[in-house]
C-alpha cells in the first residue's frame, strides 16, 4: 500500500486519519467491512492495540460499529457525518490562517480559481 508514518502524529491516530480519507474518497462505503486488525499489523507491521485503539476512535464516534464475531463495519451516514464535521473542523482550525496568508501575498479569487495568471495577483 506504500503508506509512510508521520515521526510527528502517533501512529494510531494517523492510521484513523487514513481510514477517515477512505471513507471521505468513497472508498470505504456503509456496509463495507474494515480490514481485521491482524490483517493491518502484518500489512504496516505495527502492533495490533494500534490498529485496535484506531478502530475504538472510529466507533467512538460512530463511524463504524462492532459486530460480533464479524469485526468493524461502516456504519450508514459515516461520510456525511464525517463531512459535517470536517468541514466545521476546517473552517475554525485551517481556513483562518490560509484566509489570512492568501491576504498578506495579496492573492485574489480569480488568481486562486484559476482566472488569469498574469496578473500578479493583483484584482
Amino acid at each position: 500500500m506504500g503508506f509512510t508514518w508521520s515521526d510527528g502524529t502517533p501512529i494510531y491516530r494517523q492510521l484513523k486519519e487514513r481510514v477517515v480519507a477512505m471513507l471521505l474518497d468513497g472508498e470505504l462505503k456503509p456496509g463495507d467491512a474494515l480490514p481485521s486488525v491482524r490483517q493491518v499489523a502484518a500489512e504496516f507491521q505495527i502492533n495490533p492495540i494500534t490498529v485496535s485503539r484506531a478502530y475504538q476512535e472510529l466507533a467512538d464516534e460512530a463511524l463504524v460499529e462492532k459486530r460480533r464475531g464479524l469485526g468493524m463495519y461502516v456504519v450508514e451516514g459515516a461520510r456525511e457525518k464525517l463531512l459535517r464535521s470536517e468541514r466545521e473542523r476546517f473552517l475554525r482550525e485551517e481556513w483562518p490562517p490560509l484566509r489570512a496568508r492568501i491576504e498578506r501575498l495579496g492573492l485574489s479569487p480569480g488568481r486562486l480559481f484559476g482566472g488569469d495568471a498574469g496578473d500578479g495577483g493583483q484584482g
